[in-house]
């Protein structure tokens, strides 16, 4: 296959995936699986365990790119398959680094980055955070964030009066 078609579908399902998990974040994690979801948003909850039950999405996003190495391995029509695995694995990685890593510190690899889209990605997650309960949640993305949180929280409620 060619270098450009490959490099094409990675990119493209790398940035496709920040809609699946938009979507997949409001509509099943604050829907119908809530109950796996609601200890990520109530620390309550998850006192003194490292892992939460919000952590089995982990394995259900690795599920299509397992599907995709393996069926890329065991039939020549599903190459390109491949390619669509790569780029899910690599915005999982980017996930897990920028959501477990860098925003929840989980782990103490990164401290807070002074950038403006480091700062922006940081406000739209805390105002996520600020509901405890599934309904009421703004900003259910993770990488494109609304440009209100590129600006202090004080103007927040000015933009949205003006809205």
């Amino acid at each position: 296959m060619d270098v450009l078609i490959a490099i094409g579908i990675i990119v493209g399902t790398v940035l496709g995936m920040e809609f699946v998990a938009w979507f997949a974040h409001r509509f099943v994690m604050h829907g119908f699986l809530w109950s796996w979801h609601r200890d990520h948003h109530d620390p309550r909850l998850k006192e003194g365990r490292f892992f939460e039950r919000n952590d089995l999405f982990f394995l259900v996003f690795a599920l299509p790119s397992m599907t995709g190495y393996i069926l890329s391995a065991l039939v020549p029509e599903y190459g390109w398959m491949l390619w669509v695995a790569i780029g899910i694995s690599i915005y999982g990685l980017m996930y897990f680094l920028i959501h477990d890593v860098y925003i929840h510190q989980r782990f103490a690899w990164f401290r807070q980055l002074e950038g403006k889209y480091s700062k922006a990605i940081l406000r739209a997650h805390g105002a996520h955070h600020a509901k405890q309960t599934k309904e009421g949640c703004e900003s259910f993305g993770l990488l494109l964030v609304n440009g209100k949180y590129f600006r202090g929280r004080k103007s927040w409620k000015k933009a949205e009066i003006s809205e």
